[in-house]
């Protein structure tokens, strides 16, 4: 975990005991043992969450709650003398969750973690509210490995004549990357030309690229410019580059070493001054090793590297403010349907996997909002029922084929017998949250196995 906490509660044992116990998991702790002090430090460091007992010498913990509340807190109540009653007016008032003393750490944990990753996608809507339109590397995310692809997208941009080869899984955005790089460049007055490698083969991707005199082939009833010519002083950008057939590669790591190509069928030199920027989203090197890729051609285009990272491997945060540009930009695109995401859609956003990645995201956010119809805002119902979890893997029909989720339970059971029970550790290897970690325990029947809370 991450963060920032505030713990109030009157009684100094508990304040101490939840102190060390969040310090060891990383978070940053602020405590008050009174509900004005509470709500002084909430305003002047604003913490993530913040954890407050029911009973509290001057103020309730209910009017300390509405107090938080309007002023953006994520409030959490935990108290010894919780009821019914008490807990759904917590809740109506505002309360993330309601929890009773003793509280069984695992579980605290679980609902901490779960409440911090709400506040940081408030912080990101809000943030989003204020400046809506940013710079267009903004785009990509505020998460320190975004903002190196982002920093390296503005030196490759600069460097006007500098090969880029854009390396990711389908969907990621190299095509949005390759544009960026063209119209934030010195050569962002000529023309942007993109060629897809896969779409084309032999002759006709030659024409494409390099053009054609009359008659130099039984088709060719008059002259044709390549799209090299149309792209001169410009960027031209060569998708899917490992699909290229081998007969042509020499011909393109020719017009990269030399700036000058002849077209099909013709005798002269031309001289262009393009800048190349390629894509991959299959291994490029193993292309090479197979011998489908020429090498020379490889260490041509890779002057400049850009990995570009799946949604998967992108921090929440990244994936929230994605997902709320790529709303605005369809809300501009088409007036008609929702503005706003609600935090529960938003929530299922984050914590999908998303295979295909940012072309998926934008699909499914367009879908949604004509789902919508005309409501404000975007809810989970409006989102396919793959995020919302609707679909659930069949049951096996023997033990040789068991259901995904049996598989699921084994493998966290692994996870969790190999790292002692050791849930920080297992969720780290396992690429998920503490929080679905506990949730997923919970859900298997795992705590029977004597497994320590980590």
């Amino acid at each position: 975990m991450t963060g920032s906490i505030l713990l109030v509660d009157d009684d100094p044992g508990v304040l101490s005991t939840l102190s060390h116990y969040f310090q060891l998991h990383d978070l940053e702790v602020l405590r008050a043992m009174t509900g004005r002090e509470a709500a002084e430090l909430y305003e002047s460091e604003r913490p993530d969450v913040a954890l407050v007992d029911l009973r509290l010498p001057d103020l309730s913990g209910l009017d300390l709650l509405q107090l938080l509340h309007r002023s953006g807190a994520t409030v959490i109540i935990l108290t010894g003398h919780g009821d019914i009653p008490t807990a759904v007016q917590a809740v109506k008032s505002g309360a993330e969750n309601f929890l009773t003393k003793p509280v069984d750490l695992g579980h605290l944990d679980a609902v901490v973690e779960r409440a911090l990753e709400k506040a940081r996608l408030k912080r990101v809507q809000s943030h989003l509210r204020e400046s809506p339109n940013g710079s267009t590397l903004e785009a990509l995310g505020s998460s320190p490995q975004m903002r190196e692809v982002a920093a390296q997208i503005e030196r490759a941009a600069q460097s006007e004549r500098t090969t880029v080869l854009l390396l990711g899984e389908s969907g990621t955005g190299k095509g949005w990357v390759a544009e960026r790089i063209h119209h934030i460049s010195p050569r962002r007055q000529a023309a942007f030309v993109e060629v897809n490698c896969s779409t084309l083969t032999g002759t006709f991707l030659e024409s494409e690229l390099f053009g054609h005199e009359k008659g130099a082939f039984t088709d060719a009833k008059t002259l044709k410019r390549g799209l090299f010519e149309v792209a001169d002083r410009g960027t031209i950008f060569l998708d899917e580059i490992t699909d290229m057939e081998p007969g042509l590669q020499p011909k393109l790591l020719n017009v990269l070493e030399s700036r000058a190509f002849r077209r099909i069928g013709g005798t002269r030199e031309i001289a262009v001054d393009v800048r190349v920027i390629a894509a991959s989203n299959t291994d490029i090197q193993r292309a090479v090793a197979e011998q489908v890729f020429r090498e020379d051609l490889f260490y041509r285009l890779n002057v400049m590297p850009i990995e570009l990272p799946p949604l998967r491997k992108r921090s929440q945060e990244d994936v929230a403010e994605l997902a709320l540009r790529i709303l605005s930009g369809l809300s501009r695109e088409f007036p008609r349907g929702p503005q706003r995401l609600s935090e529960s859609a938003l929530e299922l956003l984050v914590r999908y996997s998303w295979p295909g990645n940012v072309r998926e995201l934008r699909n499914v956010l367009e879908r949604g909002r004509i789902l919508a119809g005309d409501a404000e805002t975007l809810e989970p119902a409006h989102l396919p029922a793959e995020l919302r979890g609707g679909t659930l893997s069949s049951q096996p029909r023997n033990d040789d084929l068991p259901s995904l989720e049996e598989l699921e339970r084994r493998h966290i059971s692994r996870v969790l017998s190999y790292f002692h029970g050791n849930r920080t550790r297992a969720a780290q290897r396992l690429g998920i949250s503490r929080a679905t970690l506990h949730n997923k325990i919970n859900r298997y029947g795992l705590k029977t196995v004597g497994l320590e809370a980590g």
